[in-house]
């Protein structure tokens, strides 16, 4: 019985999603990461699977309008116990979230996009901005950004390693600076 072209289109399509569906990156709870939209070419990561949202530290937030779009302006302090490197930042706010830390308090945080490269696989991803300064981590990746992309083996850290220190990405005058 020969095929239909309907039959051959789905045989075609499934086929496709086999070829292109990506294995799942295994990773430690703590991780290298960069943060190329942001001008960050390495950061440490906490992978937290217990937080639902991700946050990154941010301060001096400041929203603001451009071509009336809500926008947020804020600093970064990327390198942890570092409050030296400061990396000034814009984005387009997605929204505005309340979030519960594990303390109970809730906060109202701005939301953005950001590009977030780990494991040697580049995602877009949903960012909230807090003051994470008395955090041992300036970003925290919860379990929706790692959904169907990261394997969390919580025995293990740093399996992937920064940016190397070779790179022009990796020197300390490119902070801050996009990739």
């Amino acid at each position: 019985m020969a095929d239909t072209p309907k039959t051959r289109r789905t045989k075609h399509s499934k086929a496709r999603k086999a070829r292109t569906k990506r294995q799942p990156v295994a990773a430690g709870w703590r991780e290298w990461a960069s943060l190329p939209g942001l001008g960050i070419p390495f950061m440490k990561v906490k992978l937290d699977t217990g937080a639902r949202t991700s946050a990154l530290h941010a301060w001096n937030i400041q929203p603001f309008e451009r071509d009336g779009n809500g926008w947020v302006r804020f600093d970064l302090h990327p390198v942890q116990r570092n409050n030296a490197v400061r990396v000034a930042c814009e984005a387009p706010v997605v929204g505005r979230r309340t979030v519960r830390s594990t303390s109970g308090k809730t906060e109202t945080r701005y939301v953005i996009h950001t590009t977030i490269v780990l494991g040697g696989q580049e995602r877009n991803i949903e960012v909230t901005l807090t003051n994470r300064d008395q955090m041992g981590f300036r970003m925290l990746l919860g379990r929706t950004a790692m959904r169907r992309w990261i394997v969390v083996d919580p025995a293990r850290s740093f399996l992937h390693p920064a940016v190397s220190s070779n790179t022009p990405a990796a020197q300390p005058s490119t902070i801050g600076k996009p990739l």
